[in-house]
Parts: structure tokens; C-alpha cells; sequence
């Protein structure tokens, strides 16, 4: 397994025994060599995003999402932008370096007659806050996208059956295409796997290469949340088994993408799962959510929020105790400018 991790272009070959680790020593291993290769791009500075989800309304009907448009039982909301306001000022004041804006494919939002105004309250958002503001608003035209700064359009996966059995009704080369047309468009561009929904250790291969290939800034893994309005997690599938999926995406994606941002998310164990998923590599912290604003997460619509355990204080200390540390105000934007230098180049 070592010479694998020191090749400098990982074939699929050696991909797949990463993803396959077993033994605990052997994943120990793994996620050695995943955070050498972070040291390597990035020291012992993180990134930490703020997210503020604007809309839980949607207009498809994902199966492993709770905010799909068939489930009636969920309490939904689109925020006024004042509050929005608010939210980000104190999200910026803590020190967040970006802002996630996130909604559902809603239409009061993202078709064409509404679309100015999800404009206006980004233009808002950088202007209150002085951030960068990254949207993650579903599938739009090549026009709507030159109007946004970063943008994020996950594929959960690159197994086209599997994709049709996660994005019902949906098409797979639209949402790759609309990826692709960001980039092209010189914004920043995010791509996202969903361990635990059915793949195999060769559809993660697949798409941690497919990644690899495009003109990503950023890649994620976050593990399957099941609730009662969505389809059950893979058969015979275990959180733990989940979430060792999501740890070891996530260090191979490091190790096939030193160069890239790759979060860890709290929006599925919480605070309580952030070491893990920065030992596994990772070197951003997001769904970092101010609490008292009536603000939900995604795969997690509550959790740690009201208790303050997804603030920065709260990720700053297990920074701290991980031997890492919030990266400098300015050190973000210098990153990207980086990047986009590089892709001028």
C-alpha cells in the first residue's frame, strides 16, 4: 500500500486498495499519508465556511434528500433577506472566510423571473460582509451562471444508474454540464460524493478520478443520512460503515488532489465528528451555523445548531486540540486567486 500512496498519479488500480482498507491499521496508514500530503499544499491552516440555507423549498424529488418536494410532513420556510443579513454579519464578525448560501432548486429562486433576486441578496452578502459568497442553488443556464461568483452543483455520484436512482427525474450530463459551464465561466467550482447510497469501491475510484479530471477547486464526501421521507441506507450498511466510506473518500481524494479544498462537514455527526473527518485530510469546516437565526442544515436540519456547537469558537478549540488553526483573513482569497492564476496559466 505505501508505494501506491507515494505514486504521484494514482491509477485506479492503487485507488482501490486505498478504498478498500480494512484493518484499522492499514486506514491508520491511509490517513497518515492523507494528512502529509495537506501539510504539504496547506501547513496546519483550515478554512471554516458559513452557511446560511435561504429556501428548504425544492422543486425535485431527490430519494435521499429530506427536503424533496414529495415529503408533505416537512415544516419548510424561504428566510427574508434581512435576516439572511444578520445571520452573515455574525458569521463574518466570528471570522468565517466564506459564505454558503444554499437552497433548494427553488423556483420563486432559480427560474428565469426570480433569479435577480437570489442576485440581489448575494450582492447584498458581499457587500455587508467584505467575504466571498459561494451559491449552491442546483442546476442553472450557462447565463445565470456568469452572474454568480462560486458556485456548487454536487453529482453524489458518477454511476449513471445510481445517479438516476438518487436525482429522480433528472438528467446526469445537464447537472455535469452546468459543473463544467462554472468553471469554464472562472468561478469556483464543487463537486460532492454520498457515501452509504449504494456504491461500490470501484464507483468511488470512478468518481474520485472523474473529479480529478475537471477543473475543481473543491471536493467533497459527506455520508447518507436516512430520515423517514427518504430511501433506507444500503442494505446491511451500518453508520460506521458509512462514515468509514466518507473518512477514507476523503483521504484519497487528498491524496489524488493535494492541491484541492475538500471539507469536512458538521452537518452529519456534528461537532462531535469533525476530528475524524480532519484527520482523514481534510482542511475545510463547514455548515458552521449561527444559532438563534431559525437557520436548518441539510442532511441535519438541527443538529449542534442551537447548542452553539457548530460556531466558530466551538470548531476553533478542536482546531486547537488537533494540533491545526484557522487560516489568516486574507489567506482564503489569497488561495484563490492562486488557483485562478494558475488556471490563466
Amino acid at each position: 500500500m505505501k508505494a501506491a500512496i507515494c505514486q504521484p498519479q494514482m491509477g485506479k488500480e492503487a485507488l482501490l486498495g486505498l478504498l478498500s482498507a480494512k484493518s484499522e491499521g492499514e486506514r491508520a496508514f491511509v490517513f497518515d499519508a492523507a494528512r502529509e500530503a495537506r501539510h504539504r499544499a496547506f501547513g496546519n491552516k483550515v478554512f471554516l465556511y458559513g452557511f446560511l440555507y435561504l429556501s428548504t423549498h425544492c422543486r425535485n424529488d431527490c430519494a435521499f434528500c429530506q427536503y424533496r418536494r414529495s415529503n408533505s410532513s416537512l415544516e419548510r420556510y424561504r428566510k427574508p433577506f434581512g435576516e439572511m443579513l444578520e445571520a452573515a454579519g455574525r458569521l463574518a464578525a466570528d471570522g468565517v472566510h466564506l459564505l454558503d448560501l444554499t437552497l433548494g432548486e427553488d423556483p420563486y429562486y432559480v427560474e428565469t423571473a426570480g433569479f435577480h433576486r437570489l442576485l440581489e441578496l448575494v450582492s447584498a452578502l458581499k457587500e455587508t460582509t467584505g467575504l466571498p459568497i459561494m451559491v449552491s442553488p442546483g442546476v442553472l443556464s450557462a447565463e445565470q451562471l456568469v452572474r454568480l461568483r462560486e458556485a456548487a452543483c454536487y453529482q453524489e455520484t458518477h454511476n449513471r444508474d445510481l445517479f438516476t436512482r438518487l436525482r429522480l427525474e433528472q438528467d446526469y450530463d445537464r447537472r455535469k454540464r452546468t459543473r463544467l459551464e462554472a468553471a469554464g465561466c472562472g468561478l469556483l467550482a464543487e463537486d460532492g460524493l454520498l457515501t452509504g447510497v449504494g456504491e461500490s469501491a470501484e464507483d468511488l475510484a470512478d468518481s474520485i478520478l472523474d473529479m480529478a479530471r475537471e477543473p475543481l477547486d473543491q471536493v467533497r464526501a459527506m455520508s447518507y443520512v436516512p430520515h423517514e421521507s427518504t430511501f433506507p441506507s444500503t442494505a446491511g450498511d451500518t453508520l460506521e460503515e458509512r462514515r468509514a466510506h466518507e473518512l477514507l473518500a476523503i483521504a484519497a481524494m487528498r491524496l489524488v488532489m493535494e492541491d484541492r479544498l475538500i471539507p469536512a462537514s458538521l452537518d452529519v455527526d456534528g461537532l462531535e465528528g469533525l476530528a475524524m473527518r480532519l484527520k482523514a485530510g481534510a482542511n475545510v469546516v463547514t455548515s458552521i451555523v449561527p444559532s438563534g437565526c431559525g437557520l436548518a442544515g441539510v442532511a441535519s436540519k438541527d443538529l449542534d445548531i442551537e447548542n452553539q456547537r457548530r460556531s466558530v469558537a466551538a470548531v476553533v478549540r478542536q482546531l486547537g486540540v488537533l494540533g491545526l488553526e484557522p487560516a489568516l483573513p486574507g489567506e482564503y482569497r489569497a488561495w484563490v486567486e492562486q488557483r485562478r492564476r494558475g488556471e490563466e496559466r
